[in-house]
C-alpha cells in the first residue's frame, strides 16, 4: 500500500459535548471533529491551539494514499499490526475516501521502518515513491 506522511503536527484536542465548534478548529488543511454524548474531539494543526485548551500535542499523520473501496478488509489492520508490534502508539481516523493513523512525532523513524518492512512503501512530497 502507498502511504504518505500529511505535512505538519497535529494536536488532539477534548473539549466539552455541548461546546459549540470554535473556529480555530477549522482552519487548517487537515481537520477531524468527532462528538460524542461525552465529548467533542478535535484534530487540527497543532498550531492553531488556543493556550489552554485540553490537548495533546505532538502527532503525525500517514495517509494511505488514493481512494479506498467501501468493500476492502483489512487496510487498518495491515498498518496498525505493524505499529503494534513496534510498540507505536496510534490515533486513528478514517474519512469516506481513505485512512489516517496519527503517531507521536518523536516516533515517525521508527513508524516508517515498520511499515516497510511489512511491505508498504512511503510516497514524498513530490509524489515519488521512497
Amino acid at each position: 500500500m502507498k502511504l504518505s506522511f500529511v505535512s505538519g503536527r497535529f494536536a488532539v484536542c477534548r473539549l466539552a459535548a455541548k461546546e459549540s465548534l470554535p473556529a480555530w478548529a477549522l482552519c487548517g488543511p487537515f481537520v477531524a471533529v468527532t462528538r460524542t454524548a461525552d465529548e467533542l474531539s478535535i484534530v487540527c494543526p497543532e498550531e492553531d491551539v488556543p493556550e489552554g485548551v485540553r490537548c495533546e500535542k505532538g502527532w503525525r499523520c500517514v495517509r494511505v494514499c488514493g481512494a479506498l473501496d467501501f468493500g476492502e478488509i483489512g487496510i487498518l489492520s495491515s498498518l496498525l499490526g505493524p505499529l503494534a508490534n513496534a510498540r507505536i502508539t496510534v490515533f486513528v481516523i478514517s474519512t469516506f475516501d481513505t485512512d489516517h493513523v496519527l503517531i507521536k512525532q518523536e516516533h515517525e523513524a521508527q513508524a516508517r521502518a515498520a511499515l516497510v518492512a511489512a511491505g508498504h512503501e512511503f510516497e514524498d512530497q513530490k509524489g515519488t515513491t521512497e
